[in-house]
């Protein structure tokens, strides 16, 4: 057999396999539409839909080899179009300047900050002498200083003093783009406030009833539970993260249990098959119905039901968005008696979930949720394919848990890794002891509080549910306090994830030997990752942090301000030093390798006397005359930092190799100023 005729049979052997590779395509041209560096026009997209059109009538008629390339570039062009349809269709004023004055809005969410601040999203709003053209639709205000005034509850219509500004940019060239984030949840500006929130007028009658509804379970479960476990439950029965104490959250994050707080594909998956094996039990209970009706689809259909009341709770973000696109399609795969865990159903829940919110696939929650899910239907394929024995009838449950855990750890690790910048090297162990327990126990009690609530007897439901959370958090904090718990990885370039889940689907996805080429492009990414180069020079898009890479690590200009940015530099740099023992390194700095002068404020810029040839100067403010335009160093100032952004050097030769957020990002709907 010739080179040609072995590839003719090795392609038309992926006949009846292919449908798993309908959102990999979709997904290319929603991450072609992300990568674009100009938006395009909205007359392209008339075009493309057109050309999808024509593509798929060529492809129905087309023959089994040029058939499904047809198809592939359809796809393609429809994940372009759907992601430019959602970003026009979200599209709400951004704010363009900042502003201090008073803000009035409405109620529509409460979390907290990084900094354990708690936050305020409103809507509706009002702010001084801002045409309602130009007013952003949301507006997201930190409360610091002394408050107490009000309580926020849903609805509360509120005014504030606040310094508000503009959605930031990404920290350093390539990093996450907040931005963009906001673009798509309808956020246009950010801020805080030091004085007290006041109280206009109260809730409306009938408004946000799910978001009251959400926010009264939480506290009646954290009135029945205190403490950090009270605060746990309402996280995983709401969504309610507000009341988690900071150091529970690093511990949870460095024992890789974090995962457990968000209503994920676990929470929801627990509680759909809960509910369906309760119902199954309940047919069963009793013959005369059991055996007269459809049980088993019945019991699906609720299953589904309480999902969707579970998804409508807990606030609807896109994480349980997915979680319940996943449990849908597997329930809806029970009524209609298909199996249930396919690459089909994997396939299906991901291509709903990237025409739903194409944005999602930028996200950590997305990569991570279809890596393990797709792996965990691979794995467990091939042990019912080959007939692989999980051991005796009383071992089953137990091995089947430590495959799950380690698959699903292993295919989300270099994920989790690319965005967080750690690794918890007792995950694994972490999650055998408590995963089972959630199921077990945790999920079930949560079930019979929220059932007993309306008769005022959750008290035994919310009590095992405290045993349950007790332990995990216990194992959280003794994980994350052995030694070399955490372990630290410098951020990837962008090349190396698409690389990498190519790869990995390669060989997930593609029938016969030919899947092992999928270890190529992995093997890429990889050496790629390994030769990562971390810029030499980094620049806040304010001024107000340098950062210059040394031999002990990157050395900060200052031990304070900006820790947002320092702690995101550290972190892509895969280095664990605080931002004070960062700055410590400065003086360490070789200012010969790295000509760099940080200066704070206009007294120390008037004051400057050593602008020669080569050497950068960053300011805070305008430029004194001794630095204008036509000085011998380099001035980087907020005003240039402004159409910018954020600045990496990396050193060349005698040269530097300057890159610019704005060169990374381009000019997009969520960075183009209203009047740009």
């Amino acid at each position: 057999m010739g080179v040609r005729q072995w590839l003719a049979a090795g392609w038309l052997a992926q006949r009846g396999h292919l449908f798993p590779w309908v959102p990999v395509f979709v997904a290319a041209g929603v991450g072609l539409y992300f990568a674009l560096k100009v938006e395009p026009p909205a007359v392209l997209y008339l075009y493309v839909a057109a050309g999808v059109l024509g593509l798929g009538v060529v492809a129905a008629r087309a023959g089994p080899v040029a058939g499904p390339v047809l198809w592939a570039l359809a796809l393609c062009g429809a994940g372009l179009c759907l992601a430019g349809l959602r970003a026009q269709m979200v599209a709400e004023p951004v704010l363009g300047w900042r502003y201090y004055g008073p803000v009035t809005g409405r109620v529509v969410d409460i979390d907290r900050s990084a900094s354990d601040a708690v936050r305020l999203t409103l809507d509706r709003v009002v702010l001084r002498d801002v045409a309602p053209a130009r007013t952003p639709a949301r507006v997201r205000v930190s409360l610091h200083g002394e408050q107490g005034f009000v309580d926020p509850r849903p609805g509360l219509r509120v005014t504030l003093t606040g310094h508000l500004s503009p959605p930031g940019g990404p920290v350093e060239p390539g990093g996450f783009d907040f931005q963009r984030h906001a673009w798509f949840d309808r956020l246009g500006a950010v801020g805080y406030t030091r004085t007290p929130v006041l109280a206009l007028a109260p809730p409306e009658p009938g408004a946000l009833p799910v978001f009251s509804a959400r926010m009264a379970l939480s506290d009646r479960v954290r009135a029945g539970l205190p403490g950090e476990a009270g605060a746990f439950a309402a996280a995983i029965m709401t969504g309610d993260r507000a009341a988690i104490g900071q150091e529970t959250l690093r511990a949870l994050r460095v024992s890789n249990l974090a995962h457990l707080l968000a209503i994920s594909g676990l929470h929801m998956g627990l509680l759909a098959g809960f509910v369906f094996a309760l119902f199954r039990l309940g047919f069963a209970a009793v013959p005369t119905l059991g055996l007269r009706v459809p049980a088993k689809k019945l019991s699906a259909a609720m299953a589904l039901a309480v999902a969707a009341g579970y998804l409508a709770l807990s606030g609807g973000n896109v994480a349980t968005e997915r979680a319940f696109v996943m449990a849908a399609v597997a329930l809806v795969a029970v009524m209609l008696d298909r199996r249930v865990l396919s690459l089909r159903a994997v396939a299906l829940a991901a291509t709903l979930m990237l025409a739903w919110r194409p944005e999602a696939l930028l996200g950590p929650g997305f990569q991570m949720s279809f890596a393990a899910t797709t792996a965990l239907v691979v794995v467990f394929g091939l042990i019912r394919d080959h007939g692989l024995s999980l051991g005796p009838v009383w071992l089953k449950p137990v091995s089947a848990v430590v495959i799950s855990s380690a698959v699903a750890g292993l295919a989300t690790a270099p994920v989790a890794a690319a965005h967080f910048n750690q690794f918890a090297h007792y995950g694994l162990l972490a999650n055998l002891l408590s995963v089972p327990l959630m199921g077990a126990l945790v999920m079930p009690a949560a079930v019979l509080s929220a059932c007993l609530m309306p008769f005022g007897l959750e008290a035994a439901g919310l009590w095992v549910m405290g045993l349950g959370l007790r332990w995990i958090l216990g194992v959280a904090h003794w994980v994350a306090g052995l030694d070399g718990a955490r372990g630290t990885v410098v951020s990837p370039d962008w090349p190396v994830l698409p690389l990498m889940a190519f790869g990995a689907l390669v060989l997930a996805l593609w029938q016969g030997r030919g899947r092992l080429a999928g270890g190529v492009p992995v093997a890429v990414a990889l050496l790629l990752w390994a030769r990562t180069e971390r810029p030499d020079v980094l620049i806040a898009d304010t001024g107000r942090l340098v950062g210059v890479m040394t031999e002990s690590g990157r050395a900060l200009s200052h031990p304070r301000g900006a820790g947002f940015v320092a702690a995101n530099w550290l972190e892509n740099d895969g280095d664990a030093a605080a931002q004070e023992g960062a700055a410590a390194r400065w003086s360490e700095r070789s200012a010969v390798a790295m000509p760099v002068v940080a200066l704070r404020g206009k007294r120390a810029a008037r004051d400057f006397e050593g602008c020669t040839a080569g050497k950068w100067v960053v300011l805070t403010v305008a430029p004194p005359e001794a630095l204008a335009p036509g000085a011998a160093c380099r001035v980087v100032h907020p005003g240039t930092l402004r159409e910018t952004g954020a600045l990496a050097l990396y050193r060349r030769g005698k040269g530097m190799r300057v890159v610019s957020a704005r060169d990374v990002t381009g000019r997009r709907l969520w960075n183009t100023p209203p009047d740009g």
